[in-house]
């Protein structure tokens, strides 16, 4: 831990070394994510619910997926950058270190930049919070935290799959870029509006309703028990899979001479 705080350490005073650029680049990010705003507003503004939820209902969904959208992208950046690993020989000397090959890829890249996103994401939280008519007592800011937490921890476990698939093809696989990009972006509104079969999809083969519709229902008193409290951390469980692919993608490595 000491050793990665020294690369977090490394990566922001690089990255902030050029100061202007730095503040130019975040405040991109946020008016990139603003547009994903705007079109909920334009959206209610017409139809005032999708599926019985509420504006700052939806709005949860929104500063949920993507704050841990932000969070796995700004710190698992390195699995995004992995293909120019792979091509330009970098992990061969990764594989001679004395330390674990998936902290040498998290430390080899933090993209702060990202905390635009994540500014944007507290902000709606601000005020999706309060007007959302959730009673927040200890349970539901528990689930919420875990919502968070499990999701950042769920989209990691999609970047470390498309860095896996390097292994076998050396450059990244766009179609992954539907369950990373297409997650935060269909994560805007509940999973259950997309349908029954979307929604079986995303409970147990992508687990991304585990973290954010199940748990908005328990949120808002649609449902109740512990399963639904807890479905963030069942999700968790998406990451052994994802593991064991990586595992096997580096068991059939072989260096491309670069």
């Amino acid at each position: 831990m000491q050793l990665y705080f020294k690369y977090f350490l490394l990566h922001l005073q690089s990255q902030m070394e050029y100061k202007v650029s730095f503040s130019f680049t975040v405040l991109g990010q946020f008016l990139v994510s603003f547009s994903a705003l705007l079109s909920i507003w334009f959206m209610f503004d017409r139809f005032h619910h999708v599926e019985g939820f509420t504006f700052p209902q939806v709005l949860l969904c929104f500063a949920t997926v993507l704050m841990a959208f932000s969070l796995a992208e700004c710190f698992g950046r390195g699995f995004d950058q992995f293909p120019r690993m792979i091509s330009n020989g970098e992990f061969d000397r990764v594989l001679v270190r004395p330390r674990n090959e998936i902290f040498q890829v998290l430390a080899y890249k933090m993209d702060f930049t990202r905390l635009g996103r994540l500014l944007q994401a507290i902000i709606v939280f601000t005020y999706a919070i309060p007007q959302s008519g959730v009673i927040w007592t200890w349970n539901k800011i528990l689930t919420l935290f875990l919502m968070v937490i499990c999701g950042s921890l769920v989209f990691f476990a999609l970047f470390l799959i498309y860095a896996a698939f390097s292994f076998f093809t050396i450059e990244g696989l766009e179609f992954m870029n539907v369950f990373t990009d297409g997650g935060r972006e269909f994560g805007r509104y509940p999973f259950g509006i997309y349908g029954n079969e979307v929604l079986k999809f995303l409970t147990y083969v992508v687990p991304l309703a585990l973290f954010q519709y199940y748990p908005l229902l328990y949120l808002l008193d649609i449902e109740q028990g512990l399963k639904f409290m807890m479905a963030p951390v069942f999700s968790l469980l998406f990451l052994l899979p994802a593991y064991a692919f990586w595992r096997y993608g580096l068991s059939k490595y072989v260096s491309t001479g670069s």
